[in-house]
């Protein structure tokens, strides 16, 4: 993507002067208001730096750079006035979060300079960006893969919830779905604390002592403390303390929060995680929800009334067979979505059906074909769809 420079004013004698002026030097556009750059904006127009002039007709620069900021925040943006008064100033960094103030007229030799520290100001907020991302990624990718290694039956409870979420947050509109989908994938994380005859009682459903209850009970505790170590996971690592109280005030933890102060996602998850026990199929049916609502004081009405909605459709709308096929275990591919219960040949499960398998998970394939565990017959879905 070209680092883009988009130019403020409503003088256009000079913005054509500055264009001229920076021509070969800078990838330069311009806007002749405030609303004018707002609508370049909206139409998907993502500049590098932005640099506004502060008394325009309309929309001054102040109003402008905050607006600019909320649709794009890691744009840098410097005001441009002819009024350096200290009110100006003081409501440009704290509304705007401006990088630089520039003062009218200013000297094409200050302007180049200050265009060339913006740039070198974005290409740092993007490399950062970038670093981090690959880092969460990364991250989020090992832990996922422990679990589905470590323990099959949690990670294909999570894959189930991931997907349910995932319809959920698309038709709820949430601004940051991202996150709800991670929350899922690594709510169980913390099961790994507890020891596997707990964990197989679980499943089982199977009475549990005081003690192994405990174990499971503080489970999100545990899976918050490992996810909050990862960057830019502070909120899911919330949500996912937060997966079991109930919105009665009931469940874990004991003195949190409840009702509407407990996070959206979180919510949401203790929805789709009582649901998933209720649930058998794939898709939960209406006698799930009529039995889930059997405990209505514990979810937010109003939002179990939605993802009712939400995942009653997708039921409805999601009866007909996928295409599936047959695969030996050495021409399975990272990401395609298995179509049925790998099982060893004693009868243990390796992993659910509907999880979508990564490298580590074709390596685990093979390796215990070739060792006899397993069929080298792997039933995926044809399409590839999760």
């Amino acid at each position: 993507m070209s680092e883009t420079i988009l130019l403020i004013d409503d003088d256009v004698n000079l913005l054509s002067s500055m264009k001229r002026q920076f021509r070969g030097k800078f990838d330069v556009e311009t806007a002749t208001s405030g609303e004018d750059a707002i609508t370049q904006i909206e139409g998907g127009k993502v500049p590098s730096v932005v640099v506004c002039d502060m008394r325009m007709g309309g929309m001054n620069g102040v109003s402008t750079l905050a607006k600019i900021k909320e649709a794009l925040p890691d744009t840098v943006r410097l005001m441009l006035t002819g009024n350096a008064d200290m009110q100006t100033a003081i409501d440009a960094i704290n509304n705007g979060s401006i990088f630089r103030f520039l003062t009218k007229p200013c000297p094409p030799e200050t302007m180049e300079a200050g265009l060339n520290a913006a740039l070198e100001q974005y290409r740092l907020v993007m490399a950062e960006r970038e670093l981090l991302e690959k880092t969460l990624a990364g991250s989020v990718k090992v832990l996922i893969d422990m679990l589905a290694l470590a323990s099959p039956l949690a990670f294909g409870r999570a894959t189930r919830i991931r997907t349910w979420a995932r319809k959920v947050a698309v038709a709820l509109k949430l601004p940051q779905r991202w996150q709800i989908e991670i929350a899922a994938m690594l709510g169980p994380i913390g099961l790994l604390s507890v020891p596997p005859e707990v964990i197989a009682k679980l499943h089982a459903k199977t009475p549990l002592s005081e003690v192994e209850r405990r174990m499971i009970d503080h489970s999100p505790e545990a899976a918050r403390n490992i996810i909050a170590n990862i960057p830019r996971l502070a909120g899911v690592s919330k949500i996912v303390a937060l997966q079991n109280r109930g919105f009665d005030g009931s469940g874990f933890p004991a003195d949190g929060p409840k009702g509407t102060d407990i996070p959206l996602d979180a919510r949401i998850l203790k929805i789709l995680s009582e649901l998933s026990n209720i649930a058998t199929g794939v898709s939960p049916t209406r006698t799930d929800f009529e039995t889930l609502s059997l405990r209505a004081q514990q979810f937010d009405p109003g939002l179990l009334g939605r993802v009712r909605d939400v995942l009653e459709v997708m039921t409805d709308l999601g009866n007909g067979r996928r295409p599936v096929k047959k695969l030996a275990t050495g021409v399975l591919l990272p990401d395609m979505v298995l179509a049925a219960d790998v099982m060893t040949l004693d009868g243990r499960l390796v992993l659910s059906a509907l999880v979508q398998i990564s490298e580590a998970h074709v390596e685990s394939l093979r390796n215990l074909a070739r060792v006899k565990r397993i069929s080298d017959e792997i039933v995926v879905f044809a399409d590839n769809d999760a």
